[in-house]
């Protein structure tokens, strides 16, 4: 009969599943620091809005406090490479050993070329292709300059332009022809070929167990979430919820995940053998709105009560929050969100409105407030400047005045 845990219990597992569940280092964060960071999350979702930082170095800081981000340039971009990109919950950082098993389960061909005429496609990939094999890495841009322009002159309208030539870079990307080897200071990725990325990959393409390969993944993800249901897992390397399902049983069969009964929720659920349930939690971070602790917005909902959306895409006048909000995370609560831009011409760091939960503590607007400090050390932007808007912004505000 599977073991029965509070509300609490099971939020205090996924808070030390993500890391997320006590204080952070208090000396220096080395690489072997953020390397076993990344090795617990997994993955770390990768977006190009940078109204405040990079949306991958977030889950870092959330989890570590002031670290160095060039750590993560490296593990990413340097031999033996630590950090990989490909698709996963979406674009990603991923651990290299994933990235063959994610071949097999990730479809993203809308992303690609493949509604392009076929002829054209191939002629485009293999001169891409002979361009890489002689070059250094380069970006979509560079290729485009090196491959020359050629009238249209297909039924499509598929000349080799600019947008021809990234849609094949993408296409050859998703099949794994092509990786990122870095990325520019524009945050352009450079490709080169998957072969000098990744070498290993080239000894491992022959292996297509599809179903090892899901298990595999799905392991990771119910390790990565400490507790969670099918559709958690699935979601967070976005493979499909039947095959997860099947790879959850298996899971079971092996011993290596255990059904559970958490009060107050219906669905099936599970734990991860090697979870750990710390008999309290003390952390506090500001989350990134990319965290994988906020993958799963039902599951955000059931484990916190905290309904998030994202409105960077909402209309100003209809945002509820604002355009960039993190939550943020005090012991094993959500009590707050804040609207966060950095201002770095004038080096400031900008909290343009600040919102208390329900039932926020006391101490709320104090924690809050040491945590942009905090931040602002980390990004180089020494003055925080609160908004007006929100219920805990005069508070906020009067406590960043403290001396």
């Amino acid at each position: 009969m599977p073991s029965t845990l509070s509300l609490d219990q099971a939020r205090r597992i996924a808070l030390a599943a993500q890391g997320l569940h006590k204080g952070r280092p208090t000396g220096p964060v080395t690489a072997r620091t953020v390397g076993r960071t990344f090795a617990r999350l997994q993955l770390v979702q990768i977006d190009s809005v940078n109204v405040l930082v990079r949306s991958h170095f977030l889950p870092f800081y959330s989890r570590l406090g002031n670290y160095d981000r060039d750590i993560l340039q490296r593990m990413s971009a340097k031999h033996p490479r630590r950090m990989l990109e490909y698709w996963a919950h979406e674009a990603s950082y991923i651990r290299p050993e994933h990235y063959q098993d994610l071949l097999l389960w990730q479809k993203r061909a809308w992303v690609g070329a493949s509604r392009m005429d076929p002829a054209l496609r191939d002629e485009v990939a293999a001169r891409i292709l002979g361009t890489l094999a002689s070059s250094g890495p380069l970006t979509a841009s560079e290729l485009t300059t090196l491959l020359g322009h050629v009238e249209e002159r297909r039924v499509e309208n598929w000349g080799w332009n600019w947008n021809a030539v990234k849609r094949v870079l993408e296409h050859l990307f998703e099949e794994g022809l092509v990786s990122a080897a870095a990325r520019t200071g524009q945050f352009e990725r450079r490709y080169a070929l998957t072969s000098t990325v990744l070498p290993d990959a080239a000894a491992a393409a022959g292996e297509k167990d599809s179903a090892a390969a899901l298990q595999r993944l799905t392991e990771a993800a119910a390790r990565a979430h400490g507790i969670g249901t099918i559709r958690c897992f699935a979601d967070y390397f976005r493979t499909p919820v039947k095959a997860t399902a099947v790879a959850v049983e298996n899971l079971v069969d092996q011993g290596k995940l255990q059904p559970v009964t958490v009060a107050g929720w219906e669905r099936k659920t599970f734990r991860h053998v090697d979870s750990v349930l710390p008999r309290r939690a003390t952390g506090r971070a500001l989350l990134s709105p990319f965290d994988s602790l906020v993958f799963e917005r039902r599951r955000l909902a059931e484990l916190f009560g905290f309904h998030y959306r994202i409105e960077i895409y909402t209309p100003e006048p209809k945002r509820r929050f604002g355009y960039y909000v993190l939550p943020f995370l005090l012991r094993d609560r959500i009590v707050a969100r804040v609207d966060l831009k950095a201002d770095r011409a004038g080096g400031r760091l900008l909290a343009r409105a600040a919102f208390a939960e329900p039932g926020a503590p006391p101490d709320t607007a104090v924690e809050l407030a040491r945590e942009l400090q905090l931040m602002g050390q980390w990004l180089g932007l020494p003055e925080v400047e609160v908004g007006q808007s929100g219920d805990l912004a005069a508070r906020l505000g009067q406590e960043l005045a403290r001396p």
